[in-house]
């Protein structure tokens, strides 16, 4: 159940940030205190963490989708008038994917070592 929360929060994280990357320049959400290299790149920080959670068995497939994300909503912007994608911020939203994914499958490394999955020879009745 826990990973179906994971799965569910990294998709909606997705989604939210591809809904303020395309809407109006006058609609995005900004935190006026941090720069906004650092804020593209918090924010898919957290998309990476939370799908490498999500889908720990399959972290080339978490990085594909999220890389594709990255650059797809650069490219989609390019369709709006009052928008511009750029090679760019795309690298910085990367970096910041790269950080979350790595961070995400470090602690599921770890997180199996102090509690290793149960293996289905423990549990055999005798």
């Amino acid at each position: 159940m826990t990973r179906t929360i994971l799965q569910a929060l990294a998709w909606l994280a997705l989604i939210g940030i591809a809904i303020a990357t395309l809407s109006p320049i006058g609609l995005r959400p900004r935190l006026s205190m941090l720069p906004v290299d650092i804020e593209r790149s918090a924010a898919f920080v957290v998309v990476g963490l939370l799908f490498a959670l999500a889908y720990p068995r399959k972290i080339w497939l978490a990085l594909l989708i999220v890389i594709i994300g990255v650059f797809g909503l650069e490219w989609l912007q390019e369709l709006r008038p009052d928008r511009h994608g750029r090679f760019s911020d795309a690298m910085v939203k990367s970096v910041g994917a790269l950080l979350g994914l790595t961070a995400g499958w470090v602690l599921v490394r770890i997180a199996e070592t102090i509690f290793p999955p149960l293996s289905s020879d423990t549990h055999r009745p005798r």
